[in-house]
């Protein structure tokens, strides 16, 4: 299979990439347009839409979303263009709109980043009502503040990370291995220069994106909300993450859409998070529609416990240095290496991996949805 016709190595590539899908949705869509909204002053920076309603009627909606996490959005613009060009012909256009959103947060993905510009987690930053999440509300994430904050130079990586091994094992120990990881997941509204950083107001990014929930749930019957994402869940596999705003169970879900790995997170436990803001958004002012809003993930370094302390450890240290710097070059390079081995891996394996497993889960929530005109018309790119 070639992967590089998906797979870009910039941010201006992959964006040139995305418009360039224009015309070819625009054969099954002809009102279909391009906008774009810019992001910062300083850089060519933008968050780009196809959108098209449906050529009859607004029923339904298939919304893709990707580079909520900067470096993540590669392989996310991966599968929205292996989407389009073998997938889009299926679906039956007189009934389905389409959005298509190529990199929500453009100066992370730029820069190989998964935060903003200002060091904010964009999915811990869409709240539905600010006053229901106090600055200091993460108490584990402070009890554990040394461990998450930059703390000088870094001067020798691999005694660095036995030490930070060494800590997060002690932290496990003493505070718990769940209270760690929940000081990881709920995200954190104190420490600026921390990891998971929610940000102290709301930033553009997640102000244009809840600008466009919105526009999906006025505008259609049943919106389809798939938001594509790397590194967490077994390697090579994709994992659906949903909120528990769905009614339906784990089992239910895995069934309606023949998926192995399927989570459920608590609102309670992630504050911030898009999708279970679109979910919000939808019971309060919208409660007439019907929403699926799910993560899918494609793992990378697996699940075991030497993974976890792998990904914290990639975290804390690629924060450190992007603060505090490192003495050693050999050190910088090999940190900006392992963050690129989380999150947007080289390996032709992964990377394939990620084009089939996207494939089979995206058919079969089409064919669930009931978006197909018809089911004989779906192709796959392994045909290609």
């Amino acid at each position: 299979m070639d992967t590089q016709q998906y797979f870009s190595k910039t941010y201006q590539e992959s964006r040139e990439r995305f418009r360039g899908l224009l015309p070819q949705v625009k054969e099954l869509w002809p009102d279909a347009a391009l906008h774009t909204e810019s992001i910062g002053n300083e850089e060519d920076l933008t968050i780009d839409f196809i959108y098209a309603d449906a050529r009859v009627s607004n029923d339904q909606v298939m919304f893709m979303t990707t580079g909520e996490h900067g470096i993540e959005g590669y392989a996310g613009a991966a599968v929205v263009k292996m989407f389009v060009e073998n997938h889009s012909h299926a679906v039956d256009a007189d009934y389905t709109g389409l959005c298509l959103v190529h990199s929500i947060n453009p100066w992370g993905m730029k820069h190989f980043r998964r935060v903003t510009g200002n060091n904010v987690d964009l999915n811990r930053n869409y709240i539905y009502k600010t006053e229901h999440v106090p600055e200091d509300l993460n108490t584990n994430y402070r009890d554990a503040s040394r461990l998450f904050q930059p703390n000088g130079s870094l001067k020798e990586i691999p005694r660095e990370k036995t030490a930070l091994y060494e800590y997060l094992t002690k932290g496990m120990a003493e505070q718990g291995y769940k209270a760690v990881k929940t000081a990881k997941g709920m995200g954190q509204y104190e420490f600026e220069k921390g990891v998971y950083y929610g940000g102290k107001e709301e930033e553009r990014s997640a102000s244009i994106m809840k600008s466009w929930q919105r526009k999906m749930l006025r505008n259609y019957s049943r919106v389809i909300h798939m938001d594509w994402h790397t590194a967490l869940g077994p390697t090579n596999e994709v994992t659906m993450v949903i909120s528990d705003h769905e009614e339906r169970d784990v089992d239910t879900l895995r069934n309606d859409y023949h998926m192995e790995n399927v989570e459920k997170f608590s609102p309670s436990k992630v504050k911030g998070d898009s999708t279970n803001h679109f979910y919000e958004l939808q019971q309060h002012e919208f409660p007439d529609r019907r929403l699926l809003s799910a993560l899918f993930e494609f793992g990378t370094f697996g699940t075991d416990r030497e993974a976890e302390l792998r990904e914290f450890t990639t975290i804390i240290l690629e924060n450190e240095l992007y603060w505090e710097g490192a003495e050693r070059e050999e050190d910088r390079r090999w940190i900006l290496q392992e963050l690129r081995n989380m999150f947007y891996p080289v390996e032709q394996e992964w990377r394939e991996a990620v084009l089939t497993e996207a494939e089979k889960v995206i058919v079969s929530v089409m064919k669930h949805e009931n978006m197909l005109k018809d089911a004989s018309a779906v192709s796959s790119i392994r045909k290609a």
